[in-house]
């Protein structure tokens, strides 16, 4: 039996939306600000959890609640076919938040994050010592604007 894809409608991503900016906000309020009964909220939820289209609620941080953490992104350059054996180490690494492949000149990029600059060195030296890193740039993010 195939299972079809769940895709979500407009109103699935209204109530993502705000969900993305307040993840904790009532249903009463979320059925208030779309227009539609908090009944029709919660099914709504309760199908884009089951289906997977979110997986789970988490906590946003204000840009400048901790400005001692480094904060970059790193372009990765793969030689070859070895681009699934370097994002496995890749994930090894948890100062990696987040990882992305992408188009052009590099093959992916990491969101890195620690707690200081020795920290940020080593995580560096992690990276490019992994086989298959042809080459790498990476850019400190100094402040939002």
């Amino acid at each position: 039996m195939h299972v079809a894809k769940y895709v979500p409608d407009e109103l699935d991503r209204r109530i993502i939306a705000h969900l993305r900016s307040d993840g904790r906000a009532p249903l009463t309020s979320l059925a208030e600000a779309l227009g539609v009964a908090r009944g029709t909220v919660q099914n709504r939820i309760d199908r884009l959890l089951a289906t997977g289209a979110v997986l789970g609620f988490t906590v946003r941080m204000r840009e400048d609640y901790d400005d001692l953490t480094v904060h970059a992104v790193m372009m990765i350059e793969v030689i070859g076919k070895s681009t699934t054996q370097v994002v496995q180490r890749l994930r090894g690494i948890p100062e990696i938040r987040r990882l992305h492949t992408t188009n052009g000149n590099w093959d992916l990029v990491a969101d890195i994050q620690t707690a200081n600059l020795p920290d940020f060195d080593r995580v560096l030296r992690e990276v490019r010592m992994i086989d298959g890193v042809a080459n790498s740039e990476t850019s400190l993010l100094l402040s939002s604007v």
